[in-house]
């Protein structure tokens, strides 16, 4: 009854740990692919071949349902391999649908016309990859109007994180703040659009100010998944076995997950 969470490299473990938590009877394969990381300074076509072939290996595990936690394999990727990919007994979904249904506050089933929400001015913080993808902006037009977003394209930040070097980390995002806030002066709402940014949450928050809504995926996307295997309980795979999967050198990986999580992350070969 495995499901799989699939991230570029370490960033997907804050969605691991939201899933994990909110759902513990559900054994949880995740694969990370350290080995190429980071994804956000690739091109679409290098995305998709990484990913595919990521998820393919999750399915091999005996998940029947992955979670693309990589906003950059969700917005590069996702859509390609749901029209002519992904098999007809899968599923694979990405982390923008939480997001877009908690800043639009609809279901993504609701069809009805595009309406006013409560946010006017957005900052998107995302990778390089995502934003020049624009499908933050291309969903949300979908489903609200009126909403002006600007979109910070975070260089380093991801490196900065998987090199476990949290310093440069935290002056990057207070720089990529600054250069949002020239751009855009007074957001009413920020999307952290990388799995990766949770782990600096609290400098994204210090340095927007209290007057900003911060929304940060790993709960949001723990509480859709949780209501989607309650729907689709079919999806939940043959699976029994949680396991911890990496494409880079696992003692290395393994030392970084632990720091980041502070509990022991053991990670094998993928």
């Amino acid at each position: 009854m495995a499901v799989g969470i699939f991230d570029s490299g370490l960033g997907g473990l804050t969605v691991w740990d939201a899933v994990s938590k909110r759902m513990p009877e559900v054994p949880l394969v995740y694969l990370g692919d350290n080995a190429h990381a980071p994804y956000g300074v690739r091109d679409a076509d290098d995305i998709y071949a990484l990913t595919t072939a990521g998820v393919a290996r999750l399915f091999e595990a005996g998940c029947d349902l992955v979670i693309l936690a990589c906003n950059t394999a969700s917005a590069a990727a996702l859509r390609r391999m749901q029209e002519g990919w992904v098999p007809a007994d899968k599923r694979v979904l990405g982390v923008f649908v939480p997001l877009i249904e908690a800043l639009t506050e609809r279901h993504w089933g609701d069809n009805s016309p595009p309406r006013e929400v409560a946010a006017k001015n957005v900052a998107l913080f995302a990778t390089p990859a995502t934003v020049a993808s624009r499908a933050f902006q291309r969903e949300l037009a979908f489903r609200a109007i009126g909403v002006d977003v600007e979109a910070q394209a975070c260089g380093g930040v991801v490196d900065a994180i998987e090199d476990g070097d949290m310093i440069l980390a935290e002056a990057l995002v207070r720089s990529h703040v600054d250069a949002l806030r020239r751009k855009m002066p007074h957001p009413d709402a920020a999307v952290l659009g990388c799995t990766h940014y949770p782990l600096v949450e609290e400098v994204f928050r210090d340095a927007l100010g209290p007057d900003v809504t911060v929304y940060s995926q790993p709960s949001l996307v723990a509480a859709s998944l949780a209501d989607y295997l309650a729907r689709h309980p079919d999806k939940v795979g043959a699976g029994a076995e949680a396991a911890f999967l990496t494409t880079g050198d696992p003692k290395r990986v393994s030392s970084r997950a632990t720091q980041f999580l502070r509990r022991e992350i053991p990670f094998r070969a993928a």
